[in-house]
């Protein structure tokens, strides 16, 4: 195996050990080392997800379905794409989870899996990715690497790769216990990111005030998101509040 990756791997190991780092920190730091250490990579997505199962606790609309529980983005477009896949139920990174199984997409335009995932992940810069899942104790994390370019990856060497990663970051996590007391407020974060409703508010209100369609208003959401560093849905939630 090359020093480089052995190297990345124990980097993203040690960031999920990291006792300085808040949980949604060492995940976010986790997708900056990998969207800078893997050829192709512009930028990285990992996920802790928890399965619902039926009397849970949990109402009856999740049942059954993966929840968010924490998750990091290294850029704010991708985190934004994420979302829409969260709250569309449909996207690679969604896939991954519910399937169980690797996802790699070469590019999203020649994709038929996903069709109201499309239009979202080109505005955000998402043509292909390599995403792979991984237990971690009784929830998974999925880690994907992502590229705002067609066939941006080498398979032979990045899907075995991001597997790697995956494996040494739900170790590392696990290890830690970061995620014991996190999981049971899973329903919180799904709260906090089944903003679709909002979104759509934000969405009517900028329209009105401005006379635009339904894209140029999200792409206003999107751009105030950006330049504050901030999620789109926290942006919408804002100006409804507003």
């Amino acid at each position: 195996m090359p020093t480089w990756i052995e190297r990345l791997a124990r980097e993203i190991g040690a960031l999920g050990q990291s006792e300085a780092s808040s949980p949604e920190r060492a995940l976010d730091q986790m997708s900056v080392a990998a969207a800078r250490g893997v050829p192709g990579c512009s930028a990285a997505l990992v996920v802790i997800w928890r399965d619902v199962r039926p009397g849970d606790g949990e109402d009856a609309a999740v049942a059954g379905r993966h929840v968010v529980v924490d998750y990091g983005a290294s850029h704010s477009d991708l985190a934004n794409a994420f979302e829409h896949q969260y709250a569309t139920d449909e996207g690679p990174t969604v896939q991954a989870v519910r399937g169980g199984r690797p996802v790699t997409v070469a590019d999203v335009l020649r994709e038929d899996r996903w069709p109201r995932y499309t239009s979202m992940a080109v505005q955000c810069g998402d043509r292909s990715s390599v995403t792979y899942p991984c237990a971690l104790g009784e929830d998974v994390v999925t880690f994907g690497v992502h590229s705002g370019r067609a066939d941006a990856f080498d398979h032979a060497v990045v899907a075995p790769l991001v597997a790697l990663l995956a494996e040494h970051a739900a170790m590392a996590l696990h290890s830690a216990g970061r995620y014991t007391d996190v999981a049971r407020e899973a329903a919180h974060m799904r709260r906090a990111m089944n903003a679709r409703g909002v979104i759509d508010q934000a969405k009517g209100i900028i329209m009105h005030a401005k006379g635009c369609g339904a894209a140029e208003a999200f792409e206003e959401l999107r751009r105030v998101a950006q330049r504050n560093r901030m999620k789109v849905a926290e942006v919408a939630q804002r100006l409804v509040a507003e």
